[in-house]
């Protein structure tokens, strides 16, 4: 009996079946963080008025709450990895980003990623133009933000993921957290 593969069957075939997971949330933050010697868990969660205040920086709020890892050196705070997941085309794309304790981005990484194209969101020179934008930057595909043809969806949902983190963090600095100490 012979087993035929018609196109649209390739076609319809979920694109989960390319997930790939590149790495662990732990591994990331070590990436980010590679002179951290302690990491704090917890997680960063806004109120309404910080949601608010999410919203009218033009990054509205799709969560209140994120997996936080606060990186610490002999006691002193380096900075953050919140950990996020957006979707992609059709599937969802989850990532770490870095904050120093400033709030600019220290790096970005992905940790899996589900769609069948567009993982060159994954390669160094992409991800690298994250690197020392705070809140005050546009954080726009298409802005100060390159777009990969073929990966456009995914550009844009990772870009607007990563402003909203920005965004949070920003927000919820302002109320002086223990996480932010």
């Amino acid at each position: 009996m012979r087993f035929w593969v018609t196109a649209a069957a390739m076609a319809s075939a979920s694109p989960a079946a390319f997930a790939v997971d590149y790495l662990s949330a732990d591994q990331a933050a070590q990436l980010i963080f590679p002179e951290a010697d302690h990491w704090d868990s917890s997680t960063l969660a806004l109120d309404a008025a910080q949601l608010q205040a999410l919203d009218a920086a033009g990054a509205k709020g799709r969560s209140a709450r994120w997996e936080l890892r606060t990186a610490r050196k002999a006691g002193a705070l380096l900075g953050w990895v919140l950990l996020d997941n957006v979707v992609g085309k059709y599937e969802l794309i989850s990532y770490a980003v870095g904050l120093d304790r400033e709030g600019a981005i220290r790096g970005v990484e992905i940790l899996s990623y589900r769609e069948s194209h567009g993982s060159e969101i994954r390669l160094p020179a992409w991800r690298k133009q994250f690197v020392g934008k705070n809140a005050s930057a546009p954080l726009r595909v298409g802005s100060d933000i390159a777009n990969i043809s073929g990966a456009t969806l995914s550009c844009s949902h990772v870009t607007d993921g990563i402003r909203r983190i920005v965004q949070a963090v920003d927000v919820a600095r302002r109320g002086q957290p223990a996480w932010a100490r």
